[in-house]
């Protein structure tokens, strides 16, 4: 049976891992969401404000991205100084824990939900209304969300089809919000390490005093 120290400098070398772990997956998201802002890596649809709600909203820029990093920071320092957080004030130590595990918590889950209503609803981009038997010509608006017979997602047919503007509009939207969707799942998953790690370090520093 391992002894609370080494327990304990487990617990740490832990905390390090998933700070850095943490840090780095919300960078990722971060130029994740910023990639949805230039579709094509065109610049004027933003300016002309032809992005869609999901990408604007940038559910992965502060929540994935600033409130996870944030988290993730908090989470190295309890790694790298945990003398501070554990021998002298245990309690200081679980509310830090349960501080940064509820701020990656939160914006790590914001950004799952934003991505997975943004893969439902479909791209923003402009298409041929004529398409679903409408008398206007061309307009933007998410084609895909009221097309309750038919699954974009899996009938690739219409990702050539239905937007005409950006190109590979479908592409780049399910490329980039699947990759947010994974990072925020792989951050949730983190955060729940985390949490059981930080209560095992909390708990052998209290069975050494």
């Amino acid at each position: 049976m391992l002894s609370p120290s080494c327990t304990m400098a487990c617990s740490r070398t832990c905390s390090r891992i998933l700070g850095l772990s943490l840090g780095t997956a919300a960078l990722f998201a971060a130029g994740t969401n910023v990639a949805l802002l230039f579709p094509n890596w065109d610049v004027t649809y933003l300016l002309r404000g032809l992005i869609g709600r999901h990408a604007m909203l940038g559910s992965g820029l502060w929540g994935g991205g600033l409130m996870v990093l944030t988290a993730a920071t908090l989470i190295s320092v309890m790694g790298w100084r945990y003398c501070c957080f554990s021998k002298s004030v245990p309690c200081l130590s679980l509310l830090t824990a349960l501080f940064s595990s509820g701020l990656a918590l939160l914006g790590a889950l914001i950004c799952f939900i934003t991505s997975g209503v943004a893969l439902k609803d479909g791209p923003f981009c402009m298409f041929d209304v004529s398409f679903f038997n409408q008398t206007q010509a061309w307009k933007y608006g998410y084609p895909f969300k009221d097309m309750h017979n038919r699954n974009y997602l899996y009938d690739h047919s219409l990702w050539n089809s239905v937007c005409r503007e950006p190109s590979k509009a479908v592409v780049w939207h399910v490329s980039f919000f699947s990759t947010l969707l994974c990072i925020s799942l792989f951050q949730l998953l983190l955060v729940v390490i985390h949490f059981i790690n930080s209560f095992l370090g909390l708990f052998c520093s209290l069975c050494e005093k």
